[in-house]
């Protein structure tokens, strides 16, 4: 049973009541909540009322999804899972490509969704839908505010449920009808999260098979880490002159410019890294495990005599492909408090294996002439311009596509969070995490880099920038195609070109319609004053920049 025999009253406190929908606010505000992203709805306006007086940013999006992105790239930047807010049906709906990706990215993440009354469930009612069944396979829980007076309880459980074990989505679901109900304003605490850690044992496995490699190698990834452990982890890296390479789309977390760091590891790699797996006589992965994508569909290091420590939080190693040696249930942070208490001998085999493969990655991150070569607008000539203004903090954010290639090969990622992605492959992903990092770091050099495919699937998302001051600097390379599809119809179906050209407005235009500088770029002669002019209008106008780059087909950073 359910308390609706009581009449919804208006919001409001009096002798130590709230509605539920405030206290939801309220609970969200004593877990350090800072913003939240919403598409209103009539379904929850209770909450948006409680929004009304809270210190928590609301963000009014422009599209569901572009709301739930910004809210996983919230989620991946912080300590706190990132909150979004939507209505039912529709709304619910267009929140789900979002909510994938927090699966896929092990992104903690509350998406709230307003529901139609509890008394009228299973009547066909007006945007009705089942949330269990739309979101069960997908999100760690599902939790449905059936009685108003658990309404702390659950955001306290959503919070925990997202961020404890290995981190993901959470959906809250809320009855219009309940959230009004009149109850407690006593909020409940929060529920810590265990860390897990090395035990004696699992220190001595460890110190015992680094010993014993010749060629051992780190592979970080994740979103569990913090700015303090992954310092910690380069500079143990660094004192024992031993290598890391980052999980696909998370560079970063060891710096671009360290001598430990390799290279990124996952689709369209580099051939120096894609063979350092099988080469390696030791593996140890932190903040992820070895899935489809670094193992390049199942395929490298799937032979159960190569050695490979895994060491996550989430003990059913969900995702994972491959041998097993030892598993370290733990977060990063934590393992990396144990791991710096390992003083070990450095070898000359670690050095030599380490600087080959350095070696390696400074050739393939060099970069090209920074002066123009002359006809049509090169990518190449962007970066060698863009890179060396940026500022050690810099941030880049993309979505899906062979554009994404120039920022892993170019791009100086130097600290965790330095490189916002969608590692399940989202399009549409790369303007609404720009706004999301900027917003979160008011005056820091951000910049998306988005394929023309995928800029039209939130570009929209431009005027939440406009409207909240974000100041992104957005490259859209045009290359007037699905470029990635295109490669992969080459390779299938050679010279049958089908369902993958594009014929695209001008971007530059669009980004002035929103409230922002844009600007058109045809010829690689103009493109180093273009670069200049968009920082400027960042700097000095405090508005988002684009630049529209007309690129040639078929020209990719590797």
């Amino acid at each position: 049973m359910t308390d609706t025999a009581t009449a919804p009253t208006e919001s409001g406190t009096d002798a130590g009541l709230k509605s539920a929908g405030h206290v939801i606010v309220d609970t969200l505000v004593a877990h350090g909540v800072k913003r939240s992203y919403v598409v209103p709805g009539e379904s929850y306006l209770d909450v948006l009322d409680g929004l009304h007086d809270s210190p928590i940013d609301t963000i009014v999006c422009r599209h569901e999804g572009g709301a739930a992105y910004m809210a996983e790239a919230d989620g991946k930047m912080n300590q706190l899972p990132g909150i979004a807010m939507v209505t039912r049906g529709p709304g619910a709906a267009n929140a789900h490509v979002g909510l994938h990706t927090a699966w896929q990215d092990s992104t903690p993440m509350v998406l709230f969704v307003g529901l139609i009354p509890f008394e009228h469930r299973e009547k066909e009612a007006f945007q009705e839908f089942d949330p269990k069944a739309w979101f069960g396979t997908g999100a760690k829980r599902v939790m449905i505010l059936d009685h108003a007076e658990r309404a702390s309880e659950v955001v306290a459980e959503a919070m925990f449920a997202a961020m404890s074990g290995r981190p993901g989505p959470v959906v809250v679901g809320l009855p219009e009808d309940i959230i009004k109900h009149r109850v407690s304003a006593e909020i409940h605490p929060q529920i810590p999260v265990a860390a897990g850690g090395m035990t004696v044992t699992d220190w001595k496995a460890l110190n015992d098979a680094l010993k014993e490699a010749d060629k051992p190698l780190f592979i970080f990834g994740g979103n569990d880490w913090t700015t303090e452990g992954a310092a910690e982890f380069t500079q143990w890296l660094e004192e024992h002159d031993l290598p890391a390479a980052a999980e696909w789309r998370c560079e970063g977390t060891v710096p671009f410019d360290s001598p430990s760091y390799v290279g990124p590891i996952g689709y369209g790699r580099p051939k120096p890294t894609y063979d350092l797996l099988e080469e390696t006589d030791l593996l140890v992965f932190v903040g992820t495990v070895p899935g489809d994508v670094i193992t390049d569909g199942f395929n490298i290091r799937q032979n159960w005599e190569k050695k490979n420590f895994l060491v996550t939080i989430d003990p059913s190693l969900r995702g994972r492909s491959g041998p097993v040696s030892y598993q370290i249930v733990a977060k990063p942070d934590v393992f990396v408090r144990d791991l710096v208490r390992m003083d070990l001998p450095v070898k000359d085999s670690w050095r030599e294996w380490t600087a080959r493969m350095r070696g390696e990655q400074e050739a393939f991150a060099a970069l090209p002439p920074a002066a123009p070569q002359g006809g049509q607008a090169k990518m190449a000539t962007l970066m060698a311009n863009l890179v060396p203004t940026l500022p050690r903090d810099a941030m880049v954010t993309f979505g899906a596509g062979e554009h994404t290639n120039w920022a892993h090969r170019y791009f100086p990622t130097n600290g965790y969070a330095t490189m916002i992605s969608a590692r399940n492959g989202s399009m549409g992903y790369s303007i609404p995490s720009a706004i999301a990092a900027s917003l979160a770091s008011p005056g820091r050099r951000v910049v998306t880099i988005a394929g023309d495919g995928e800029f039209l699937m939130n570009g929209q998302e431009l005027a939440t920038a406009a409207q909240y001051g974000a100041t992104p600097l957005v490259v859209v390379m045009d290359n007037q195609e699905y470029g990635t599809i295109r490669t992969h119809q080459e390779r299938d179906y050679p010279e049958r070109v089908s369902g993958t050209q594009l014929r695209n407005p001008d971007f530059a235009k669009m980004a002035e319609a929103f409230g922002g500088f844009g600007i058109r770029v045809e010829a690689d002669d103009d493109v180093p004053a273009a670069v200049d002019a968009a920082l400027k209008a960042i700097d000095e106008d405090g508005v988002f920049a684009l630049v529209h780059l007309i690129v040639e087909q078929r020209v990719k950073a590797y």
